[in-house]
């Protein structure tokens, strides 16, 4: 597997992915078409076994899936240090000698949309909340009830009967 880590190797690997946009483009018409991408998997097969002589299509899956993996990653890192609002040159610079040469796929890494697990019948914007759903504001006085001492003697009497039953 050695053989498949040397960066001449692996940079043409890369090119030739490149090329065979039905492997790593969802848009394209035919990487959903499985014997159009087998046929390219062949392709690609047959180069890496010049160097890795025991490959097989799986083998090359993974190593696609890998060096997609680990792309993302990187762009991940990159992306999020300019989120944060770094200056130019505070911006994640990657280490993954092979990061520019897998920008053909940024455009491809967009994460899904997720699927919420809140109720629909919850309000989506603050705009949206009346009143009467929030409660009282930590800031408000809340109520006390109020207990007369007549109210507080017939509770003791209650307590007292009760004790005296049993």
């Amino acid at each position: 597997m050695k053989q498949f880590k040397d960066p001449e190797f692996m940079g043409q690997f890369i090119d030739r992915c490149r090329d065979m946009r039905n492997l790593w483009e969802v848009k394209n018409p035919l990487y959903h078409n499985k014997p159009a991408r087998k046929a390219s998997l062949e392709k690609l097969l047959q180069f890496v076994k010049t160097q890795v002589p025991d490959a097989d299509i799986e083998f090359v899956e993974k190593k696609i899936g890998s060096l997609r993996s680990t792309y993302r990653k990187e762009l991940n890192k990159v992306q999020a240090s300019m989120r944060s609002g770094a200056v130019a040159e505070n911006v994640y610079v990657p280490s993954l000698w092979y990061y520019n040469r897998m920008q053909f796929m940024e455009d491809q890494m967009e994460a899904r949309e997720s699927l919420s697990t809140i109720l629909s019948s919850l309000p989506s914007t603050p705009a949206e909340v009346s009143e009467d759903q929030l409660g009282p504001s930590i800031l408000e006085e809340v109520e006390e009830p109020s207990w007369s001492q007549e109210d507080l003697s017939q509770d003791n009497a209650l307590e007292c009967g009760t004790q005296e039953d049993a």
